[in-house]
């Protein structure tokens, strides 16, 4: 079928363009427009803003973690009639199901789970295939993992260390590979509450700089599009913006992409020891363009902060509102769930708010900051209308700031800035650049040969009203959304990466998993014909 899309305004960073024109659509693909023949469907977009669908490259939407928060919090839940869940919880609020309409109705069409312990990839999997209308993808966790510390321990050579990630990566049909707080999950085994860059892991006599360089360099070794994704020690202390700081200049130039920044953008200054770092920290990244970075937004509401970074999460617990957590110190990283309450009248929380703005608008290139509130810990996804408010509007940020502690406003930047973001700029950080991050070069533009992944809104003097509701959102050239509401449901592909790698690893790794648990270690693997929909994979080149 050949459809149109006419008349509407085009935003589309990757080829240059801001104009009137039209989009032509056959099967799942942009086209050109075709000579001597007239399009079976016309959308009459005149007046609207068309762009290619939103990418998400870092939200909890699937894993043990997130079953875990639904359990903790069942009164946050919203139940439904029973439709035959393939999971538990498939019905409940924040559903899989549920997470995937929901993105859809704001112009989304591709989200990424940024970590998947690989002994819960199988788990993680089934529930990314109970989201409904995206691509998704996973980032597989390691860093704190036995086998690859006693490979930095016994001092192997590199190649090891690649082929190890790369089997990792291919049996958890993994897009790219997450590492948190690297060694500091481990070291908490030993009672350490505290783990900074330089420190050393008990036993295993290696520093967190130490394996950051090995994934580092397997992740480059492979040719994995997307950079090892770090979650850097220190999360959330005062003080914590230097940890920041050194882990930019331990990159050594090499590419690497911090996750949710925001949460080490804090100084030590003021009354309460705490206060902003965040225009130091932007200065960082504008200087090292190896770097790229999400920013995990903090918005003022309830949430539940979620994270493998059990050492933080333990430390968290005192926080917790509603008084109840969940620790779990198990294989590996472990976990932490910790429900928390951002109060606007807290001068904590109101640093932690303005450090975030102050990164998006500090940090110069739209192409190396990603629009995240690392959902749920800084804020559910849903809030993200009101955070494309706050920095494509100066009145709005004026007004938000008005209602802050001045006491707070006075430790940050953010009253001082006067940048607003443009729909191109908007466009950079939500379609394209998170496109090029991870390697899909089907999608993040509107140009023939493209996915037909593309958002219409409708231009309103509210801009979170805009964002909030699309007017039109296709899916692999078929429409799922018309005026914010879900109007078709398909099944979209999970993206992986399969990178090549010396065999000779898996028969360690099969020595290893009979020695320590007496099990096979491709019990751990996601083969597809487990997951309920047929060709459930899409392979993402490793470019050499």
């Amino acid at each position: 079928m050949l459809v149109l899309l006419k008349g509407g305004r085009i935003v589309d960073p990757v080829h240059q363009r801001d104009e009137v024109g039209d989009i032509w659509i056959e099967e799942s693909r942009i086209v050109a427009a075709p000579q001597g023949r007239q399009p079976d469907v016309t959308y009459d977009v005149s007046g609207k803003i068309v762009m290619a669908g939103a990418i998400d490259i870092h939200s909890h939407i699937a894993g043990g973690n997130v079953n875990t928060a639904r359990l903790l919090l069942p009164e946050l839940h919203r139940g439904h009639s029973p439709r035959s869940p393939a999971l538990p919880l498939a019905t409940g609020r924040w559903s899989t199901f549920e997470t995937g309409c929901t993105y859809a109705t704001m112009g989304f069409t591709t989200v990424v789970e940024p970590a998947v312990a690989p002994h819960q990839a199988l788990q993680g999997h089934l529930e990314l295939a109970d989201v409904p209308i995206l691509d998704k993808g996973a980032l597989t966790i390691l860093g704190n993992d036995d086998f690859l510390l006693g490979l930095l321990r016994d001092n192997e050579n590199q190649a090891a260390i690649t082929d190890y990630v790369a089997s990792t990566l291919a049996a958890t049909n993994g897009l790219g590979l997450k590492v948190i707080n690297p060694g500091g999950a481990t070291a908490f085994k030993y009672n350490a509450r505290s783990f900074g860059l330089d420190d050393v892991v008990p036993f295993y006599g290696v520093t967190s700089r130490r394996i950051i360089e090995a994934l580092q360099q397997a992740i480059m070794d492979l040719h994995v599009p997307h950079p090892l994704h770090l979650h850097c020690n220190n999360l959330g202390l005062p003080g914590n913006v230097e940890t920041a700081l050194a882990t930019i200049e331990a990159a050594r130039g090499k590419p690497l992409h911090f996750a949710h920044i925001q949460f080490y953008a804090y100084g030590s200054e003021g009354d309460l020891g705490f206060s902003s770092g965040a225009a130091e920290l932007a200065a960082a990244i504008n200087a090292h363009p190896n770097v790229t970075v999400d920013v995990g937004q903090a918005m003022f509401g309830q949430t539940v902060t979620i994270s493998s970074d059990v050492l933080r999460q333990f430390n968290g617990v005192s926080t917790a509102k509603p008084r109840k957590s969940v620790i779990f110190d198990g294989d590996a990283n472990g976990g932490g769930i910790v429900p928390y309450l951002y109060r606007e009248t807290d001068v904590v929380n109101a640093i932690q708010w303005a450090c975030g703005l102050e990164l998006f608008l500090l940090v110069d290139d739209p192409w190396r900051v990603f629009f995240t509130t690392d959902h749920p810990n800084g804020a559910p996804f849903t809030t993200y209308p009101n955070l494309f408010a706050l920095i494509m509007s100066r009145q709005a940020r004026a007004e938000a700031v008005a209602r802050q502690p001045q006491d707070a406003v006075a430790l940050t930047t953010l009253s001082s800035i006067d940048r607003e973001y443009t729909l191109n700029e908007i466009a950079i950080m939500t379609r394209a650049s998170p496109a090029k991050l991870l390697g899909l070069t089907d999608r993040g533009h509107l140009a023939p040969g493209g996915l037909a992944d593309i958002a219409v809104y409708t231009p309103d003097a509210d801009i979170a009203k805009m964002f909030r509701a699309a007017h039109l959102v296709f899916k692999d050239g078929e429409v799922v959304v018309r005026d914010g509401r879900v109007t078709h449901y398909r099944w979209g592909k999970t993206l992986k990466v399969k990178p090549g790698y010396d065999p000779a690893i898996d028969r360690r790794l099969t020595g290893y998993y009979e020695q320590h648990y007496g099990l096979s270690h491709n019990m751990f693997a996601v083969p597809d014909h487990v997951l309920p929909h047929a060709e459930p994979f899409q392979e993402v080149a490793c470019s050499r």
